[in-house]
């Protein structure tokens, strides 16, 4: 019986060790095909960590041969000077020459050759979100660390592929060196030893940067968020605030305009309304957001000076602009004047702003004489009130201006006749300009010092080189003075045509013929003088 089961364990382990002799090559011509498919993935032009890592091995391999080659040139050198010896001493430092530019342009394999892919970039610190406009800073901060926080992960993922398949790389060959002992697997499986090991120490050193990373992404969005929602909250009251503000100076300016009834008065009442609103809009935004008013003192007193230089005419033009609110000089709707560099403009103020006043241009004389133009809107700086001439034709309720009125009679007109009838036509016409103004001086004698207030129309007669010059003067509307003036120079033109003893003076020139001379005795014909 003994004997039976002796020759049964021999017959199957002769099968078996056949068996295995005959599946040998089948298994390593299988693993061999795995090992394609595995080296089909490491080569991919896509797989950077293999091109990283090929390019690090490069790096290696010049440095060990650059390290060779110095070893052989140095032996080289000592040995004696022979022919042969120059030639592969020259050679040898050829090939040193190239190996070094190859090293040099290789430099940032030197040490770590994955860097760039396993730390994020450095976008350092972001600012606390203190008020709105560091919002969009903030959320594109937010943005970018989630973005670079999914690419580092992605890179994370392709890297464990990569170990993954180097190892499996690996085992089979290991046990097709073991079954087989290839020379190049052999030599393949230490490479990819070496690649691996370098892999698997840059994984343990990107796991934890991006731990890192990932912790400190998801406190920045936490604590950025949360600054968020109370600076948006905080936009919110602000918001509503200054809305009541202009709830409030809306309802004011109506409640003006339903009581009050000057129109000069209104636009007063609501230029202070806009600034004081405007004012307080400004302090509530300063307080709101601005953390140190200390701060904000300091660097107005450092930069008020270099300011005051470099904006003296805007500073001005504010200064100007107090001075005009509060010593009322000008105000809106006031006929004005101004000359500036020879020319001059008269107008209506429309609008008194901070740092200037806008007139519209009126038809005056001075339009009709000089500027030929009217109807233009100006803009007058308000520092000009210190620097230029400036003269208001309606200051502290006056409507009326004098206005004169000039022509030239003949040394032999009635001069006297000529007057009078001047005269009743401008009482006649003026009479109720007269009228108004004597009124309005009346209410200036409590402001103003006023010692001639005869505002009768007056004529005044001067002699001048080609006859007699009669200025009549009188008052008229400081808006419509060109209207009575025309209308006084008609009916004047027309009562002066009108006498026989009056003349109108102009420049003429009187040709008097020579004196006749005696006829000649003999009967000559005498000489005509052309």
């Amino acid at each position: 019986m003994r004997l039976i089961f002796s020759l049964i364990f021999l017959f199957l382990s002769t099968l078996a060790l056949h068996a295995e002799e005959v599946g040998t090559p089948l298994k390593a011509d299988q693993m061999r095909e795995n090992l394609k498919e595995i080296n089909r993935f490491l080569e991919d032009s896509n797989n950077i960590w293999m091109k990283k890592y090929a390019n690090f091995r490069a790096y290696r391999n010049i440095v060990a041969e650059i390290e060779s080659v110095k070893e052989r040139l140095s032996l080289f050198q000592k040995r004696s000077k022979t022919l042969a010896n120059q030639n592969e001493v020259a050679t040898l430092e050829r090939r040193l020459e190239t190996l070094e530019k190859q090293r040099e342009l290789m430099q940032e394999y030197k040490d770590n050759p994955f860097k760039e892919l396993i730390q994020p970039l450095e976008r350092g610190e972001v600012a606390s979100v203190t008020n709105p406009i560091l919002i969009i800073q903030a959320f594109s901060h937010i943005r970018q660390s989630k973005q670079e926080l999914e690419t580092l992960e992605r890179n994370f993922e392709s890297l464990k592929r990569v170990v993954e398949s180097l190892k499996t790389k690996e085992a089979l060959l290991y046990e097709l060196v073991v079954l087989e002992g290839i020379e190049e697997e052999v030599m393949e499986y230490k490479e990819t030893q070496n690649a691996l090991g370098e892999l698997e120490s840059t994984q343990n050193i990107f796991s934890t940067t991006l731990g890192l990373y990932r912790k400190k992404v998801e406190e920045q969005t936490q604590r950025l968020t949360e600054q968020i929602k109370a600076q948006a909250v905080k936009a919110v009251y602000i918001g509503v605030a200054v809305l009541l503000l202009f709830v409030l100076a809306l309802l004011m300016k109506m409640g003006i305009k339903k009581y009050i009834h000057d129109n000069e008065r209104i636009y007063t009442a609501n230029k202070i309304i806009n600034f004081a609103n405007l004012t307080l809009i400004i302090f509530i935004l300063l307080f709101a957001y601005l953390e140190n008013v200390t701060y904000l003192v300091t660097v107005l007193g450092f930069a008020s000076a270099g300011l005051a230089i470099a904006m003296k005419d805007l500073f001005m033009s504010v200064l100007g602009w107090i001075v005009i609110v509060i010593g009322g000089a000008v105000h809106v709707g006031d006929r004005i004047r101004v000359t500036k560099d020879g020319s001059t403009y008269i107008g209506d103020v429309l609008d008194i702003s901070i740092l200037r006043i806008t007139m519209h241009e009126g038809i005056t004389l001075t339009t009709y004489m000089e500027n030929r133009r009217a109807g233009r809107i100006i803009f007058v700086p308000n520092n000009y009130i210190f620097t230029t001439m400036f003269a208001n034709y309606t200051h502290s309720g006056m409507k009326t201006v004098w206005d004169g009125i000039d022509f030239t009679i003949t040394f032999e007109s009635n001069h006297r006749k000529m007057v009078q009838i001047a005269l009743d036509i401008t009482k006649k016409y003026a009479k109720g300009y007269t009228e108004i103004t004597r009124k309005q001086l009346n209410r200036l004698r409590d402001r103003y010092s006023l010692r001639n207030t005869n505002v009768e129309p007056r004529a005044f007669t001067m002699l001048e080189p080609n006859g007699i010059r009669i200025s009549i003067w009188y008052q008229t509307n400081a808006y419509a003075a060109l209207t009575l003036r025309s209308t006084i120079s008609g009916e004047i033109v027309d009562a002066l045509l009108a006498e026989p003893d009056i003349e109108i003076a102009y420049p003429t020139t009187t040709v008097r013929a020579p004196k006749e001379p005696l006829p000649p005795s003999d009967g000559a014909i005498p000489p005509v003088h052309l």
